[in-house]
Formats: structure tokens, sequence, C-alpha cells
């Protein structure tokens, strides 16, 4: 473990040399890690993300563009030989198809190279060749983020937060009454483990779409080319005895291994270089959902940024501690399931949920920011006249009947705290107003030569990101 963590830090000081001298070749490189909480639309951003810096039409708030800096924008080849290529063509067709749908939700790590071709700005900018930065867009399941909370917890510590949690819900109910049956010291059983590791796969499913958030460990919701292994054959158990080849023994040893031989390398060979960081957040499914699952969504961000390494990258801290993350953007999505009137409330309230995470980022030296956007605009906008009132609503497909309707979410809270303070307070329902939220199926999409899709602040979310390094 000790010559484990000494390798890692001589291969951190490693790259750090390589990064902090890699643009005196006129190149440098932005690796923009996206996550997000389920069912954010993590696909749809990086889809939308590339297709309006290809073309920028829609783009008035990308400073470089604005300016007429840019050259040439195109797709490489990402420079992970063994990293899956994030699939932007197929999921584009699924936007642009007749009828547009979704695209696949993201279930695995997968990178994408966008490189810029840029005409220099500054003093000596006529002195200055054309340079070009590469932006590597690294997407990975929310999931797996939360999961780097678990390094630093013991089998003990996981199994009792863990089954606490169960026993708050209803959705545990099957995996409670299976540990009464289960007798923790007796020897250790294949078949008994795989029972328990399934049923505890069933409660994560059940508590994600009941709108809960601290479903680790994430791979047993994505498990790839892990599923039926070992590594993710074990569950939460009670304390009590453990004699040598029990039950719970071998399930701590195998709760160690998935740390070891999933987590570890996960942050090792991905998260860890990453400097530029987007997390996508269902704010409004969260406040659809009730109370509860705003304040099981605010725990989920402040576990998130547990597992960053927020600060800024000088050449002595690339040289000695390893990349680190300067920016981290919380965006609030489907903003288009909102009049513009609401979407400042929405801003609002996202800033609010994430404020602890900020400050914490902040202090380290990271700069944050809180937005609302939709990467795809799937609805337009009216306002119609309700008890002699206006009113403001989209108009979109619903994505279940395919039918045209109107949409009125509800009034969102001038101030965020009135909403926080009720899910910190552990009610079940809202005082004044019950929140509606609505699946939209994805508009058809009309583009003049130029235009990227029709999107709602995409171009100040990479603004924000990356706008300083260009």
């Amino acid at each position: 473990m000790v010559l484990t963590k000494i390798a890692d830090e001589v291969l951190g000081f490693a790259r750090g040399i390589y990064g902090a001298g890699a643009n005196l070749l006129g190149e440098s490189t932005i690796r923009l890690g996206v996550t997000g909480l389920a069912h954010s639309g993590k696909t749809t951003f990086i889809t939308s993300l590339v297709a309006n810096l290809l073309d920028r039409g829609r783009m008035p708030h990308f400073s470089v563009e604005k300016e007429g800096r840019i050259l040439a924008v195109y797709l490489q080849p990402q420079p992970d030989d063994t990293v899956p290529r994030f699939e932007f063509e197929k999921h584009m067709s699924s936007l642009m198809g007749m009828p547009p749908r979704w695209p696949d939700s993201t279930r695995s790590i997968s990178e994408l190279r966008v490189s810029l071709r840029l005409i220099p700005n500054g003093i000596f900018s006529n002195m200055q060749s054309p340079h070009t930065v590469h932006l590597d867009i690294i997407d990975y399941p929310g999931e797996w983020l939360l999961d780097l909370g678990l390094l630093e917890k013991s089998y003990d510590a996981w199994s009792s937060v863990t089954l606490e949690r169960i026993n708050a819900r209803s959705c545990g109910a099957p995996y409670q009454a299976l540990i009464k049956q289960t007798d923790v010291s007796a020897g250790f059983d294949e078949m008994q483990a795989k029972a328990l590791a399934a049923s505890f796969t069933e409660y994560l499913s059940e508590a994600r779409n009941e709108g809960f958030y601290d479903c680790t460990p994430g791979r047993f919701l994505l498990p790839g080319e892990l599923a039926g292994s070992p590594v993710l054959t074990f569950a939460p158990l009670p304390l009590g005895d453990e004699p040598r080849k029990s039950l719970r023994r071998e399930m701590a040893r195998r709760f160690q291994a998935y740390k070891s031989q999933v987590i570890q390398p996960f942050f090792r060979d991905h998260f860890s270089k990453i400097d530029r960081q987007v997390v996508l957040i269902d704010a409004l499914g969260a406040i659809h959902s009730g109370p509860s699952s705003v304040e099981d969504m605010r725990n989920a961000v402040v576990d998130i940024l547990t597992t960053f390494q927020p600060g800024q990258n000088k050449f002595i801290n690339k040289l000695f501690k390893g990349k680190r993350v300067e920016k981290i953007l919380f965006a609030a999505t489907k903003a288009d399931h909102l009049h513009h009137e609401q979407h400042g409330k929405l801003t609002a309230i996202t800033d609010a949920l994430v404020r602890h995470a900020r400050d914490r980022a902040s202090f380290a030296g990271a700069d944050t920011a809180a937005l609302s956007l939709a990467a795809l605009r799937a609805t337009t906008e009216e306002i119609i006249t309700h008890e002699a009132k206006p009113l403001g609503v989209v108009l979109g497909t619903l994505l279940d009947s395919g039918k045209n309707a109107a949409f009125y979410p509800g009034t969102l809270p001038d101030d965020p705290g009135h909403l926080l303070n009720q899910a910190r307070s552990g009610m079940t329902k809202w005082l004044d107003e019950d929140y509606e939220i609505m699946r939209f199926a994805p508009a058809s999409i009309k583009m003049r030569p130029g235009d990227g899709p029709p999107h709602i602040r995409m171009d100040r979310a990479i603004q924000f990101l990356i706008g300083d390094r260009l």
C-alpha cells in the first residue's frame, strides 16, 4: 500500500513536469470532466456542447467567438487509447432523427477531444502564431464519482450509515427482511452472498428511482464488465462476531477489494487528471420528488466536493501536488421546463443547494459558479391568462404520450431558504405548493448553416469553464 502511494506520487510529479511545459510547443490541453447525478442529462450536455463548438451561431457569450479569434474547431482522436470514444455522431443522429430521440444515458467512462485553432490576443498578438487548445471532455457516471467518498470509510462505518438509511426507507424493506434471516458470523457461502448482493442492488435501484442520490457503491447500478464478479458481491451487514472465514469478514474483505481494485484505479487513471469540472444537477426533479430528495441531493453534492482536489494549477503546484480542479460549475439542467421568468429562481436555488460545497472549493483556491441551463431546448414559451392573471408556461411534446401540452410546474420561491429549510427539517411534503415536472421529448431541430442545436446558456457555461484559457 505504501509502495503504491509512493509510485502514484512519483507519477504525479512526472505528469506535473510534462503538463507545465506542454504549452511551449504552441499547444495546450484542458481536461474537462462532465458528471452529474441521476437523470441530469450528461450525454445530451456533451453532445450539445460539442455541436455548438463546431457550429457557433448560437454562442454569443463565448468570448473567442465574439472576438472572431477562432480559425477552426475540429474533432480529433482522444489521447487515451484505452478509453472508449464518446459517440458524438451517434448521439447527434438521435437528436436530429425523425422523430428525434434523447440519446442513451451514460453507463461508463468515455472521452472526446475537440481542438480549437486560435488567433492570439494581447499586446504582442501580431508577433505570435496561431496556437491550438485541445479540449479533452471526459464523461463518467455520477454514481462513480460518489464512490470516491468510500475511500476514507471502513466497512463497519459504511455498513452502519447505509443500514441506517435502508431502515428509514420503504424501498429497503425487502433487504431488511433478508438481513433479519442472516447469521453474519456463520461460515461464508457464495450463494448467500449473491442473494444479499442482489437484494441490496435492488434496493439501490429503487432508491434511485424514488429520487435518492446516496446510492453507493455506484458500480452495483452500472457494473459494466464487472457484473457477477466477487468485487461486486458484497453488501452492508450489521455488527457481529467475525470469526475467520465468516460471512461478515468476507464481505468486509470484498469491500476493501472494491476500493483498491475499482475506485482507486478510476481516481488515479481518470479523475486525478481533470482540471475543469461541470457537475450537472436535476434540481427540478429533486424539488418535484419532495423535501427529502432535495436534502439528499444537497448532501450528495457535499460528498462530491470532498472527492475533488480544488485549487490553482500553478507551476509549483503541478510539480509537487499534481493536477487541481481549477474551476467547478454546478449546473441545474432542464431550465427549458420553466418559463424564463423563473430561471433566476432556479439558479438561486441551485446556488443555495451547493453553497457549502462551493465555499469549501473557493477556500482551496478553485473558482466556482452555479448556473441554470438547458443543453437542448425542448420547449417554447407562452403567456396565458389564468384566474385573470398572466401565467408563463412552456409548450412541448410529452415523452410518454407524444401529445403537445402547455405546462406550468408551480412558482418557485424567491427565497431559496423557503425550500431548503423545509428539506433540512425532515418534512415529507412541501408546505404550500406542489411542484410538478413533465418529461418532454426533444423538439425537431431546424438549424441554419453555422448554427448548433438550440440551448439555454450553454455559451455562458463553456465561457466560465474554459474562456480564461483561450
